[in-house]
């Protein structure tokens, strides 16, 4: 457990700590710009590089539903997102899903993007000490510790709604804990 709380500590201070030295940029052959490291959403929101990112929102409602499971455990959940600035999935499910956790008032400081390359490594080894093989991962940590995870379009194609289940249903285990007590 303590093992865990460290990583997380780590994982939340590191953008500040390593503020020079967290976010590498590199180009495929393309000619792409990709972001390896930490990543601040306002960066990809308005840098022109990643067009995307405005793309995929104009269209994009979040359902009320799924900000509501968002807002139901807001302030007690952390959640990591891997993502590739190059990679399809990441482009079009990650505006989504920052628009939701806005829409439900995520703390900003709540949500780590941590980019990845075309290889899926990133700096300070984090795709290999969080077990990410595939990009957008995201991955919902409760008290620094893991509660649940949801891989590309997860089981149902609605990323963003399997997220908010996890977070969702942290609240009832927490209710069904204080209940027991």
């Amino acid at each position: 457990m303590k093992k865990i709380l460290v990583l997380a500590f780590t994982i939340f201070s590191a953008p500040y700590l390593f503020a020079q030295t967290s976010t590498e940029v590199s180009r495929d052959a393309s000619g792409h710009k990709i972001l390896k490291g930490f990543i601040d959403q306002k960066q990809l929101a308005s840098d022109t590089a990643f067009g995307w990112y405005a793309q995929n929102l104009k269209s994009f409602t979040p359902n009320s539903d799924v900000v509501k499971n968002y807002a139901s455990n807001k302030d007690s959940v952390n959640i990591i997102v891997f993502g590739g600035t190059w990679c399809g999935d990441t482009q079009s499910l990650l505006p989504k899903f920052y628009a939701t956790a806005e829409a439900a008032g995520i703390p900003a400081n709540h949500v780590t993007l941590i980019g990845v390359d075309e290889s899926k490594k990133t700096l300070f080894n984090l795709t290999e000490a969080f077990a990410v093989t595939n990009v957008p991962t995201f991955i919902v940590l409760k008290n620094g510790k893991e509660i649940g995870r949801v891989v590309e379009y997860g089981k149902t194609g609605m990323p963003e709604k399997e997220v908010g289940e996890i977070i969702s249903k942290s609240v009832i285990k927490s209710t069904a804990k204080s209940k027991a007590k």
